[in-house]
């Protein structure tokens, strides 16, 4: 009989004195303004700012002060956050739902000082002589051509963050290889990505932990009957690469060469294992092991340093405070490099899948919000769409912005651009435009009264919008790496405050039986256990296509 053990001891956090001094000073905070803050001390930045790994994360736009900061700060030790992160650094069951570890942070160790971190490195090794193998043209394809292109099919963490990544480290791309990206079971994913390719120097990298995953799976399978029908030939091993921890099912498809995935290891923070085989092929392994490097970096920090400045820490205990005293539903991440645009869908996945829980760690309904939704996209994309909600919409929503301060890139002056509109922006979140000063330029240019006045109000923006920027020397792969660290401890360190397991993901899971379970009555022409909404759906598409 399985016993659920949960190695950390949670509490509901309202019942903290913390959490009630932290509603006080909100009511207070909120007739303040930002601008008042640094009125009163106009070097608050050097105060609000905390570095670590190669990142500055400039906290002075926000509605904190001392007095704020030490209770939130309470808040993290009566939730017992220290504890938690000893349990997470010791490989402790704190994922307690599936009974297992959370050891993420030992795929990018150096050193092989547990057994996990001992088959990371094995398993890196391996890594290594692929990619030597393939971006050496050593790996011939089953006609003895040289391989140009990888496909990694994969979803969810097999490809946001492997994708991300490989996207953000274009600088150092390799000119010996391709590598595309397929993972929705949407035919036109696949078959656009196949138009393009010649079968004969194609290799498919395909990752599924479970090898369970349906999209993944099918995706493979429509692969493997592309190469059969181009190749004229049954014998396609040298065109796969298996990840997958479990090897009996991926021999049942064909694949001899695999490399390992762990349990203890979540999709959502797997790129730093053999799922990130792609970045490594698309770059150099050499430039991998640096992501890997300023992960583990941010992983010192996180473990070592106490929460009066742990980057982290700060990060979450600043969410909280707009989440749950603020009544903050959103947060935007805005990246000012056009190679992380796809940042902020990986950390769409790690926060929401993470801390988009409606119970607490024993089981009972939280009675306070959890994980907000996190959007965003790449400036200055977004400064011509979502912006425009950000300065004068209803809704207060923070913002991290993400600024490289220098580019790889020779044109300088378009980099100084992205820099100006990157501080343009949260200038402008802060101060906002007061619509008195509006009036007064509007009738110094010959407006009337009448029209000013109105037009004042429509152009005037309601500032206090508060902001983080992040910012770093230039996108390289260890800083990449520390950014990517920071979220995912920023992450657990919130979950640990809600009181939740940011771990499993059993809405997920919900949602892959029930499409099996309608796709089977599909095939059956059946209508079981169907509500009357879906019944309807799954009858007009049996119309169509039966």
């Amino acid at each position: 009989m399985l016993i659920l053990k949960d190695p950390i001891t949670g509490q509901n956090p309202t019942s903290f004195p913390a959490w009630k001094k932290l509603e006080a000073l909100a009511s207070k905070c909120k007739k303040s303004s930002l601008s008042n803050y640094f009125e009163t001390d106009p070097a608050r930045h050097k105060q609000y700012s905390v570095k670590a790994a190669n990142l500055n994360a400039n906290l002075s736009r926000h509605f904190i002060d001392n007095e704020v900061r030490d209770a939130l700060l309470t808040l993290a030790k009566t939730a017992n956050l220290s504890s938690a992160i000893e349990k997470l650094k010791n490989g402790e069951n704190i994922n307690f739902t599936e009974q297992r570890p959370a050891l993420h942070t030992a795929l990018r160790t150096p050193i092989p000082d547990t057994p996990e971190s001992a088959l990371a490195i094995k398993c890196r090794l391996d890594m290594r002589q692929l990619c030597e193998q393939l971006q050496q043209q050593q790996w011939p394809g089953q006609t003895g051509k040289a391989i140009t292109d990888i496909v990694n099919i994969g979803i969810g963490g097999s490809d946001l963050g492997p994708r991300m990544t490989t996207e953000a480290l274009t600088p150092y791309h390799s000119s010996s290889l391709n590598v595309h990206f397929v993972t929705n079971i949407d035919p036109c994913d696949l078959d656009n990505t196949l138009a393009t390719l010649d079968a004969e120097t194609t290799l498919f990298i395909v990752t599924s932990k479970s090898w369970t995953t349906l999209e993944t799976l099918t995706n493979a399978q429509t692969a493997k009957q592309w190469l059969i029908k181009n190749l004229n030939r049954t014998d396609i091993h040298r065109h796969f690469i298996g990840i997958t921890a479990n090897t009996e099912r991926r021999q049942d498809f064909g694949i001899k060469t695999v490399l390992p995935m762990w349990d203890w290891v979540g999709g959502r923070f797997s790129l730093w294992s053999a799922a990130g085989l792609p970045i490594a092929l698309a770059t150099s392994f050499e430039t991998f092991e640096s992501l890997l490097a300023g992960a583990h970096e941010m992983d010192e920090h996180f473990f070592n340093t106490p929460e009066t400045n742990n980057l982290p820490t700060l990060l979450a205990l600043l969410e909280i405070w707009y989440v749950n005293f603020w009544q903050c539903s959103n947060v935007a991440v805005l990246p000012y490099d056009h190679t992380l645009r796809l940042l902020p869908n990986h950390l769409q996945q790690l926060a929401m899948e993470s801390n988009g829980k409606s119970v607490d760690r024993s089981g009972q309904t939280v009675n306070y919000e959890t994980a907000p939704v996190l959007w965003g996209s790449a400036g200055t994309i977004g400064q011509h769409s979502f912006h425009q909600l950000l300065h004068q919409g209803t809704q207060l929503i923070p913002v991290d912005f993400i600024l490289p301060l220098s580019s790889h890139h020779d044109n300088a002056k378009q980099h100084q651009h992205m820099v100006a509109n990157c501080l343009a922006q949260a200038q402008t979140l802060m101060d906002g435009e007061d619509a008195r000063r509006i009036k007064i330029r509007l009738l110094a240019s010959g407006m009337t009264p009448h029209d000013a006045e109105i037009l004042a109000q429509h152009k005037a923006m309601p500032a206090n919008r508060p902001s983080t920027i992040i910012s770093f020397d230039k996108l390289t792969a260890y800083n990449l790496g520390s950014l990517i660290s920071l979220y995912e401890h920023k992450t657990f360190a919130a979950s640990i405050i809600w009181n939740i397991n940011a771990f499993d993901q059993w809405g997920v899971e919900l949602g892959k039986s029930a499409s099996s379970a309608i796709y089977t009555q599909m095939q059956n022409k059946q209508n079981d256990a169907c509500n009357p909404a879906t019944l309807a759906a799954l009858n007009e598409f049996k119309q169509l296509n039966y």
